[in-house]
């Protein structure tokens, strides 16, 4: 079953240094400060929320989480899914995650270095995992988006439905933080290439973006600096759709 029955608009709240921050284009040093994270996710909840996205950058940048104490505020103070992702390298690790209130766990990097992971979590929590296909010129990236993994989105999306992944988040990393717009394109591609949900992040600028993206078969889109900067609300967004 889909973690998404049915297109939702899904806030982001990507934690550095303890404090919500927005970047561009995925790199260290361009942060932008949005405060405390419980505060972030009751406000995007009472907003209309179904589900949070939850990130320790700190974590994707270098490989063991670092935010964890912020993290596990949040998912003790909302009542609505979280998926969780960023620093999460081992099984144990989400499955402990999953085992204290995380409801999916987003694998990047790991699930890339080491795809067999996918499906020892999924054995133990099915529908639990969602693997992050962070691409940029085609090409999946990770190590925080530093490092090529010399392969396609859809090549990789097909060995992750064999593995027992629930979804798979894509996000381009070109157009990511940048409030340019975003390129329904390489999602409308990714979608005809695999039978699960796409989860669409990047580039959003507008109520036009996210339903240009529904359009293009996404299961749901993950927002956060338009949400952020106040180009649009959720409650605008949720009324469009």
């Amino acid at each position: 079953m889909s973690p998404f029955p049915s297109f939702e608009v899904v806030p982001a709240v990507d934690v550095e240094d303890g404090a919500v921050v927005q970047l561009v284009g995925g790199e260290r040093g361009t942060a932008t400060e949005y405060g405390d994270p419980v505060e972030a996710a009751e406000r995007w909840v009472e907003a209309g929320a179904e589900t949070l996205h939850l990130v320790d950058l700190d974590g994707a940048f270098e490989g063991e989480r670092h935010n964890a104490e912020a993290i596990q505020a949040v998912v003790e103070a909302v009542e609505v899914p979280v998926q969780l992702g960023g620093g999460i390298r081992s099984a144990s690790e989400a499955i402990e995650l999953l085992d204290s209130g995380v409801d999916r766990v987003i694998l990047g990097t790991a699930a890339v270095a080491e795809p067999s992971i996918v499906e020892r979590i999924s054995e133990a929590h099915p529908g639990s995992v969602i693997v992050g296909l962070d691409a940029s010129d085609g090409e999946v990236v990770v190590e925080g988006w530093t490092e090529g993994a010399g392969i396609a989105p859809a090549e990789a999306a097909r060995r992750y439905e064999r593995l027992g992944a629930a979804a798979i988040l894509y996000t381009d990393v070109d157009v990511e933080g940048r409030l340019d717009g975003i390129r329904a394109g390489p999602v409308g591609e990714l979608v005809g290439e695999t039978t699960l949900p796409v989860v669409a992040s990047g580039g959003v600028a507008s109520v036009e973006d996210v339903l240009a993206l529904r359009d293009a078969g996404a299961a749901a889109v993950v927002v956060g600096s338009a949400l952020y900067e106040g180009r649009f609300t959720l409650a605008e967004a949720n009324e469009a759709l």
